[in-house]
């Protein structure tokens, strides 16, 4: 188990936990079947609408807080999504090709690259 490249329990700040919890929450709490879930961590409200765009940035927010809490820097996060985005585009290794591919072809850019840099910047510059 230690061999797996997770993040163990104790590693997590009551911080870290509330920023997480919260976003997840908001993810998965979007039909009353899940009131038992939001309810075991607290919440009592009723189920978030489902907006695609706030989904995406919750998710963009996570993404940007695991990269730091794995102790990624914003360059090393920005090859993980996009590696020629730091080699150019002769480099031969892609990452996340099919989403990047959907993405392009429904918002004319690469959004999820776009969002969790911004993320970035905003909780960590």
């Amino acid at each position: 188990m230690r061999q797996l490249p997770v993040i163990p329990p104790e590693g997590y700040t009551p911080e870290d936990i509330k920023f997480i919890s919260d976003r997840v929450l908001e993810l998965v709490y979007t039909a009353w079947d899940m009131q038992p879930f939001a309810k075991d961590i607290g919440y009592d409200g009723e189920p978030f609408i489902w907006n695609s765009n706030r989904r995406a940035l919750l998710r963009a927010e996570l993404d940007a807080y695991y990269a730091k809490l794995y102790g990624l820097t914003r360059d090393e996060l920005r090859y993980i999504l996009d590696p020629a985005d730091i080699y150019g585009a002769d480099f031969p290794s892609e990452t996340f090709r099919v989403l990047k591919n959907n993405e392009m072809k429904q918002f004319g850019e690469y959004r999820t690259q776009r969002l969790v840099l911004e993320a970035w910047d905003r909780m960590f510059r």
